[in-house]
């Protein structure tokens, strides 16, 4: 099976001259994107559960152009994180602004409208389901206004095909099964279609998490793509290696509070990875462990 691939052009003579992913994803990102523009920010945000607090004082701006990378191990609250951000859950406390404007989401589907599109780590796909079925699922094309209209097929298939080419993703067959494509293909699928239907903020939750060297580079590309044509990327992981390789701000959270919080030419590789390992904690603990 093919591999995705990062260069496309718009027909499929320009498919055979090649092109360049970032142009691609380019034509599909809102017009009035500007590099450095804040699309979305949170001020003091806290989320609580009863008497657990899952997030406390959480700070993070996200740009149009720049990739914000927030990182923890299991249960440092990026889950909740990307819920509030998503429309899933409401904060308790801060403020959440997206465009300048506060906000507090009921539904994903608010969230959704005001342009922040999710990809969760299961990338919310039905495995059994054609990949044209995935790319508008939710959103499909009908023949018709009326709720019992029956879904235009036809258009779904072509237009899915055509665009899923136009940003540089081969796949053998449109009307496979998802399901049967390689996790780094799955992943650029979930991404594509976020930008298809006009995402100008892109959450990915852990994308790099279940692939091999060579499918995480292609979805590092995809994120990089994302982020020069100017869309705000939040990126969810626990890899320090990946968020550097793409990242522009890093936030490292633990219990729900940031112990890092830093711009990329305040923070090296090695400095993320140690405060990822543990920090000052593992300093202490192999301190302990010396013989």
């Amino acid at each position: 099976m093919q591999e995705c691939s990062t260069a496309v052009g718009h027909g499929s003579d320009e498919r055979q001259r090649g092109g360049h992913v970032t142009d691609t994803i380019a034509e599909h990102a809102a017009a009035d994107l500007a590099k450095g523009e804040p699309l979305v920010e949170m001020e003091g945000v806290g989320k609580s559960y009863g008497a657990i607090n899952a997030l406390e004082g959480i700070n993070l701006r996200v740009n149009a152009g720049e990739v914000a990378c927030v990182l923890g191990d299991n249960g440092a609250g990026k889950s909740t994180l990307i819920k509030i951000i998503s429309g899933l859950h409401k904060h308790s406390d801060g403020t959440l602004r997206v465009d300048g404007e506060e906000r507090h989401f009921n539904s994903p589907r608010e969230s959704l409208d005001a342009g922040i599109a999710t990809v969760y780590q299961d990338l919310a796909v039905v495995p059994l389901m054609e990949v044209w079925r995935n790319f508008f699922l939710g959103s499909e094309i009908r023949k018709g206004k009326y709720p019992m209209a029956p879904m235009d097929i036809k258009a779904m298939r072509e237009t899915a095909d055509v665009e899923l080419q136009k940003m540089g993703i081969v796949v053998k067959d449109i009307n496979q099964p998802i399901g049967t494509l390689s996790g780094g293909q799955r992943q650029c699928v979930a991404i594509a279609r976020a930008v298809y239907f006009g995402a100008r903020v892109l959450i990915l939750d852990e994308p790099t998490a279940a692939l091999g060297v060579k499918q995480s580079g292609v979805v590092l590309k995809y994120t990089a793509a994302a982020r020069d044509a100017g869309l705000g990327v939040v990126f969810i992981t626990h890899n320090p290696h990946h968020a550097y390789m793409v990242g522009d701000h890093f936030i490292i959270l633990k219990l729900g509070r940031r112990v890092l919080d830093k711009k990329r030419s305040e923070v090296t590789l090695e400095e993320l990875t140690t405060e990822m390992a543990g920090g000052q904690e593992l300093a202490e603990l192999s301190h302990e462990l010396k013989r």
